[in-house]
């Protein structure tokens, strides 16, 4: 399934794409990094003493993904789950500071999902979880769900961002659905196995290779278009965009189309947040009219900016711009040569 995005299209969509408000339902997350220096063994037990000299913060899962849709430009709306300690209120001091419309969040009776990793020497050292991942209370859903359809009525796109930690149980994402579908938004989706089979009615679902062949119990052959149909069958959605790594993305579709996307990375520093820029810019430009091959070619060059920072980051149009020019005068130096 050839494609080619031009630049003045390109840029017509990321324009448009500001202009566009993109509901995030998920698992909100905080990430902590302690930096410090070791010089010394712990006399208490054969570990490392760590002394710490800088503490940051992150947004992580859902949250990182809300960041990326403001990066573009977009609005963001919110919707998650965060416990009434520090780190919910660190992360609402976050989401503020980037715009991030946060009034969707629902209090709830447990700790706001936080990783705290600890590191020394440009190497991770231990990485502490403080979280409940299961699903919330009966009570707790009923408000989340009323914050979701309030967030959706106004929303151009919906993003459902899945890291089993409780928020998108099943009454959740299929009310979210619903109610997209009525509305006739694009649906974009991040699956963790809890509730992979739960998203039917989705226009684009994103899991990586491994996480689908482990769902389906069985390898994918992409060059096979008769084990297509069969996919698509058991997952009920129109668009299946795999990530592959350093062989970029491939676009599956229910009619058996297939589009191969090359990476666009030139230098891979850190992969962490990809994911999440990938699945923001899916979001936005799906909302901006885009097509599912064009939301995918875009995200591709929006990823291959991401891996080429340091932690999760975000990445702003007018670095896709920059990139695909790049890409281009790449593309007529070959041609030359050849």
């Amino acid at each position: 399934m050839p494609l080619s995005l031009s630049r003045d299209r390109l840029s017509e969509l990321l324009t448009r794409a500001r202009n566009q408000r993109v509901a995030v339902v998920g698992d909100a997350m905080l990430d902590v990094y302690l930096v410090g220096d070791v010089d010394r063994i712990s006399p208490e037990a054969p570990v490392p003493v760590v002394r710490v000299r800088e503490r940051r913060y992150a947004l992580g899962g859902a949250a990182n993904v809300a960041q990326n849709v403001c990066a573009l430009g977009a609005t963001c709306l919110l919707v998650g789950a965060v416990g009434t300690d520090a780190g919910g209120s660190t992360l609402r001091t976050m989401l503020d500071a980037m715009s991030v419309e946060a009034d969707h969040l629902v209090e709830v009776e447990r700790p706001t999902t936080t990783k705290t990793r600890v590191v020394a020497r440009s190497q991770q050292l231990v990485r502490v979880d403080e979280e409940d991942d299961a699903d919330l209370a009966a009570g707790e859903i009923a408000r989340l769900l009323d914050a979701v359809r309030a967030a959706i009525m106004t929303a151009d796109a919906l993003v459902l961002e899945d890291y089993n930690k409780g928020v998108l149980v099943a009454d959740v994402i299929a009310k979210a659905v619903a109610w997209a579908r009525e509305r006739g938004i694009p649906i974009v989706v991040d699956p963790k196995y809890r509730n992979f089979f739960a998203y039917r009615g989705a226009t684009v679902f994103k899991p990586n290779r491994r996480e689908l062949e482990a769902a389906l119990g069985a390898a994918v052959n992409l060059d096979d278009a008769h084990a297509l149909p069969e996919v698509f069958a058991r997952l009920g959605v129109d668009h299946l965009l795999l990530t592959l790594g350093e062989r970029g993305m491939a676009l599956l579709s229910h009619d058996g189309g297939v589009l191969r996307i090359p990476t666009m990375a030139r230098e891979v520093y850190d992969v962490v947040g990809a994911g999440d820029t990938v699945t923001a810019y899916l979001g936005a430009t799906l909302a901006a009219g885009a097509t599912a091959g064009e939301a995918a070619m875009i995200a591709n060059y929006a990823a291959g900016i991401e891996v080429g920072k340091l932690g999760a980051a975000t990445v702003t149009p007018d670095e896709v711009l920059a990139s695909y020019d790049d890409f281009v005068e790449r593309q007529d130096r070959e041609a030359r040569r050849a």
